[in-house]
């Protein structure tokens, strides 16, 4: 007899709780109603967001360049200390769509290169690429950085990732609470079945960490397509590079040189790189920033033969 009074007792307090969520689902949509009491277009309110997220991506950007800058300890190389530099830059300057760059000069984890376009653009350059690379490979580098700046490839993975953040916070934000409602569900269940419940706050590790996974799953998929892009546009630069200077096997070789003298680590700046982060299994080359070095010096090779093999023979 105990034990059906208690079977009971538990039964009432399932549906109490069910009442209370209840109670507390309708608060928070009436809540969320009044928010937007002028029920505004979807996707009106979905180009907000994605406005809201363009204009601060642009605003990190525009900061992050100073930034990196100093982070990395850059000096600005007077013109008078490398006028043949600035010879080259200028030609190849006047054969693209671009600005007059400032040029620096910093001690990168590796030899490398990278250029952002705030203002009129950034390039930085390791120290070292100007003991390794000879005049022409140094310039097929230099021609492969003003084509980042050319396409502002910089701002476009800026912004792209300002969208993946705030679509992935987004994204939590509107199954959070669905999770929370699911848990509740299921704690009204087990008081119903007569089991009484783990803690709630069990519940609530438990609805955080299923939500996370399926934001984790939409943030890969949308790295996965950055880091993609992120992969042409080398490919781009070094077509572009290749175009205006007329001479595939200076950048494969400058490649060539660079891929030696390093193995970098750079994190969260590789996709700023010249050259990038290379692994060998599958996932880890799908969220690589950079297309292997082996096939961007192979391109340029067949490029060189395909070039000699189209001259007639006199």
């Amino acid at each position: 007899m105990r034990r059906v009074g208690l079977r009971l007792l538990m039964a009432l307090v399932g549906v109490g709780l069910l009442g209370l969520y209840l109670a507390v689902g309708v608060v928070l949509v009436e809540g969320v109603a009044l928010l937007f009491v002028g029920r505004p277009d979807p996707w009106v309110l979905v180009g907000g967001i994605v406005a809201s997220a363009l204009f601060f991506g642009y605003l990190s950007y525009r900061v992050g360049t100073r930034r990196l800058v100093t982070g990395l300890d850059a000096v600005e190389l007077p013109r008078d200390r490398a006028p043949w530099l600035y010879q080259r830059l200028d030609r190849l300057r006047g054969e693209m769509s671009v600005g007059e760059p400032r040029v620096f000069v910093a001690s990168l984890p590796a030899p490398n290169a990278l250029a952002v376009g705030a203002g009129e653009g950034v390039v930085i350059l390791d120290r070292d690429l100007f003991r390794i690379l000879d005049g022409e490979e140094l310039e097929a580098i230099l021609a492969h950085e003003l084509a980042h700046l050319e396409t502002r490839d910089a701002l476009l993975q800026t912004l792209g990732s300002s969208l993946v953040e705030t679509a992935s916070g987004l994204l939590f934000l509107l199954l959070f609470p669905v999770g929370l409602l699911l848990a509740g569900i299921g704690r009204v269940g087990a008081w119903l079945a007569g089991r009484r419940p783990e803690p709630f706050g069990h519940h609530l590790v438990r609805v955080h960490y299923r939500v996370s996974q399926v934001v984790v799953v939409l943030l890969l998929a949308l790295t996965l397509a950055l880091r993609a892009h992120s992969r042409r546009r080398e490919i781009r630069a070094d077509d572009r590079a290749v175009e205006v200077t007329g001479d595939p096997l200076a950048l494969a070789r400058a490649l060539a040189r660079i891929q030696r003298a390093s193995r970098p680590r750079l994190g969260p700046l590789s996709s700023l790189y010249i050259y990038g982060q290379e692994e060998a299994d599958t996932l880890s080359r799908l969220l690589a920033t950079h297309p292997p070095m082996d096939d961007r010096i192979e391109r340029l090779v067949e490029r060189t033969e395909r070039s000699r093999a189209a001259i007639p023979v006199r």
